[in-house]
């Protein structure tokens, strides 16, 4: 099998041909830029060796595993993640949470950020690279999703405090100018769940209606925000006006949302009142 055949096979089965291309360019080694690289040797033959595990990787996307669990890394906002089955493969989506709290914090001289429910550490990591001057923590109630965290971090030599426990136990008594979120906001009866399976639940359910993380949040963080700090959550592509609601119902301050690059309501915040 050449690797021209082996790419075809892929897309055969129904994958992106870029997905194809980045699960090829895993599987002999070489780094994702590569793609000119598999054009130019389309008749170059797939190694022997490496057969039977492409027939593997194939067959497991077929079965939903994502790209990220296969070969093992994602970028995300330019960061290149080691991602597992310890943690969500994170979405491009995220990104629109980030780029909002660099907005936020970007005139402050030295913000302070917390990202909670951080996972692989995706929005802490973004933020400690975008924002060298900012103090970023954050925290999972996962020991393994904490472990990945902390490992790219370690390898992306990026300073972020991390912490494990559930919300804001770890952060008692501490105050942020910024608080991020890409909590769980799965519905015990989202349809989605099938496609879901193989990432890790307790980073996705979230209740019968997928709000009760979000609920936890909007309830207990204007007591971890400075005077005027903000709270951004990331949240599902409907929940948007429910979110709203919640913070209106708290008193919040300047509450709105923001679309993702698919113009979708992705993300929702607001501010605590500052002090006169």
């Amino acid at each position: 099998m050449t690797l021209g055949q082996a790419l075809r096979q892929a897309q055969s089965l129904g994958l992106e041909r870029l997905d194809a291309q980045w699960l090829l360019l895993a599987l002999l080694g070489r780094p994702a830029q590569d793609r000119a690289w598999l054009l130019a040797h389309d008749d170059h033959a797939l190694p022997e060796d490496t057969e039977e595990r492409w027939a593997e990787w194939l067959q497991q996307r077929q079965q939903g595993v994502p790209l990220a669990y296969l070969i093992g890394r994602k970028s995300f906002y330019n960061l290149d993640l080691q991602i597992d089955e310890r943690v969500l493969d994170p979405r491009a989506d995220t990104e629109t949470l980030v780029n909002w709290a660099i907005e936020r914090v970007q005139e402050l001289t030295s913000p302070t950020v917390l990202d909670l429910g951080t996972g692989s550490g995706a929005v802490a990591l973004a933020m400690a690279h975008q924002c060298p001057k900012a103090r970023v923590c954050a925290s999972d109630i996962s020991p393994d999703a904490l472990a990945v965290a902390q490992g790219n971090a370690r390898r992306l030599g990026l300073p972020v405090q991390f912490a494990l426990g559930d919300w804001f136990l770890p952060w008692a008594g501490q105050r942020f100018d910024l608080i991020a979120s890409n909590p769980p906001y799965v519905a015990e009866s989202d349809p989605h769940w099938p496609g879901l399976r193989h990432e890790p639940r307790l980073a996705l359910a979230a209740g019968a209606d997928g709000l009760d993380a979000l609920r936890c949040l909007v309830d207990q963080a204007a007591a971890h925000l400075h005077p005027g700090g903000w709270l951004l959550l990331e949240h599902g592509h409907d929940q948007a006006d429910a979110v709203q609601a919640m913070l209106h119902a708290q008193g919040w301050q300047q509450v709105q949302s923001r679309l993702d690059e698919a113009g979708i309501r992705r993300c929702t915040g607001a501010c605590t009142a500052r002090v006169k």
